[in-house]
């Protein structure tokens, strides 16, 4: 709980702080990093850290948090909340490194505010930092104890057992524990962390979705090549899974997780993605087959091109095993229409999709803005909407309606968003 006094000084301090956290959040990584640069080695992506995407989510997560808790000083932001813990325990983050945190983001905010941080605003501050640090140190617990992940051990070696060319920028990795020991849990939608040994000897992590149903003799992978875009330089790990994988190497692995996944309701279904965005999809899709499903599901996906659609052939074979499923694909460059599909963007218009359907969207930030419009259109209500993102999450959530039960934007931590990227593709590495 919030105290009144602070709660006080954080609604009249909350306006400048927050007009100077890009510049706060700026020189608190560049301060940390400099003084403490083993922590670039796995924890930190540093194609984020370059971008400023990193910086920016920290920003919007500090302010979602402190203006949630002055909307209900006793309440939490919980999808706020879960987004990050879920992807801090993918990463190992500890207990400790929450006080290195504290001390380097305190030093960049009296550094940039200088005498306006008093002695007050710095104390109202430090609680709200505490109050956010504690729930994801709690949150995060529980998380390993589930996992039985030990986070100062949280990495496993996987030997890749197939290497499957999905398309010219697409691969699958197909895994198993390299000590034979068993699977661990997962849930359909998760992802695990990949950490890879870089040539200049840093390590770096990204996070790869479980593109198939969370079995129990291999799991999954699927990976997109990053290009360079623009100003953007290619995504370096994405490019050596490509370049340097094959069937008998070894990757670390962490055990999965992720808040996005799929429920047991026997409510409809529509699954919305866009380029590798579809790799939660296809793990749901297997799953509900694996399953007898009999929910009804609509598959709603959108691409470049047919050539450039992953795991399709796959995703028509687990419709075709689902009792009430139907797909519809959106091919934005083809010039003549593919057996059932269409040419241009994805576009809702005409589609009967059921007003009571829990949907799951997986895409670019510019396709998922302007689907999730349609889908509100449709008469589906923003509440039963959940996306997914990957890397810093950089949606700032509208007004209407997708915020969380306290009011707060629901920002979260989670895709490398490129400015450039056409509204029907993903430029990220997807999980």
């Amino acid at each position: 709980m919030l105290s009144p006094e602070s709660a006080a000084v954080v609604r009249a301090t909350l306006p400048a702080i927050g007009g100077a956290l890009d510049e706060i959040t700026t020189r608190f990584y560049g301060t940390m990093l400099a003084d403490q640069p083993e922590l670039l080695d796995g924890l930190f992506n540093r194609g984020n850290q370059a971008s400023g995407e990193q910086r920016q989510a920290l920003a919007g997560s500090i302010a979602g948090f402190a203006t949630a808790l002055l909307a209900d000083p006793d309440t939490r932001p919980d999808a706020l909340l879960a987004r990050i813990a879920h992807k801090h325990a993918a990463l190992g983050v500890t207990e400790d490194q929450y006080t290195i945190v504290h001390k380097y983001l305190c030093h960049a905010i009296g550094d940039v505010l200088g005498e306006a941080v008093t002695s007050e605003v710095a104390a109202a501050w430090d609680e709200v930092y505490w109050l956010m640090a504690g729930a994801l140190i709690a949150r995060e617990a529980r998380l390993y104890q589930e996992a039985r992940v030990d986070p100062r051990k949280p990495w496993r070696q996987w030997t890749v057992v197939e290497r499957r060319e999905e398309t010219p920028d697409v691969v699958s990795f197909l895994l198993r524990p390299a000590d034979g020991g068993p699977l661990p849990a997962a849930r359909a939608g998760q992802y695990v962390s990949v950490r890879v040994l870089m040539p200049d000897g840093i390590h770096q992590t990204r996070q790869y979705t479980l593109s198939s149903a969370p079995g129990d003799r291999l799991r999954r992978i699927t990976v997109k090549r990053v290009g360079s875009v623009a100003d953007a330089p290619e995504g370096e790990v994405s490019n050596q899974l490509h370049r340097d994988v094959r069937a008998g190497a070894e990757l670390t692995l962490s055990a999965p997780f992720g808040d996005v996944v799929l429920d047991d309701a026997d409510t409809p279904l529509v699954l919305v993605s866009a380029g590798i965005g579809c790799t939660p999809m296809v793990a749901m899709l297997e799953h509900l087959a694996a399953t007898g499903s009999a929910r009804p599901v609509h598959v709603l996906h959108a691409d470049l091109t047919a050539a450039d659609h992953a795991l399709c052939a796959e995703t028509l074979r687990l419709v075709d095993q689902l009792a009430d499923s139907r797909t519809e694909f959106w091919y934005e460059r083809d010039t003549a229409e593919e057996a059932g599909s269409r040419v241009g963007l994805m576009d809702l218009a005409g589609l009967d999709l059921p007003a009571d359907a829990d949907v799951y969207l997986c895409g670019s930030l510019p396709f998922m803005r302007a689907v999730r419009t349609q889908l509100l259109q449709t008469g589906i209500p923003a509440r039963s909407i959940r996306y997914e993102v990957f890397g810093p999450d950089l949606w700032l959530a509208d007004a209407e309606g997708n915020r969380n039960s306290s009011g707060a934007p629901a920002i979260a931590s989670g895709c490398e968003w490129r400015a450039t990227t056409p509204r029907n593709q993903t430029e990220t590495v997807v999980r």
